[in-house]
């Protein structure tokens, strides 16, 4: 996934391969839960410059989504406090119909304590790099 921002929220436009899908070109719901994971972590990254953990993630599957077609998955900031953060992600189709929406729960890490813990430095120096854009 590839990610642009307004300053408020980030989005990623994807083509699903037909490889990912459960049944009759439907995207596999792990597939989708996992894209929705990606741009709430990297919406934390970007909005509020810490390295985010995964705590909780709640998905809701509204309409189809079927592979070869482009989609735009978005996430963005709901709430924080100083230890973690809940975000959105919402993901449409073509058309702008409204197809899966998430929210998570993130552990909010600095990127100290992710070095701290043994994070490779070369993921470490591509996640500051996000903070200094």
């Amino acid at each position: 996934m590839r990610f642009h921002t307004d300053g408020k929220a980030l989005f990623s436009w994807v083509t699903v391969p037909a490889h990912l899908c459960g049944w009759q070109d439907l995207v596999h719901g792990g597939v989708i839960t996992t894209m929705l994971d990606e741009v709430m972590g990297w919406s934390t990254i970007y909005l509020l410059k810490c390295f985010p953990l995964t705590k909780s993630i709640s998905v809701d599957f509204l309409k189809p989504v079927y592979a070869g077609r482009e989609i735009r998955v978005e996430g963005r900031l709901s709430s924080k406090s100083e230890r973690e953060s809940v975000m959105e992600a919402l993901l449409y189709d073509s058309e702008g119909r409204l197809c899966s929406r998430a929210g998570g729960v993130f552990a909010l890490m600095p990127v100290q304590k992710a070095r701290d813990f043994g994070m490779s430095e070369a993921v470490l120096q591509d996640i500051e790099k996000v903070f200094s854009s």
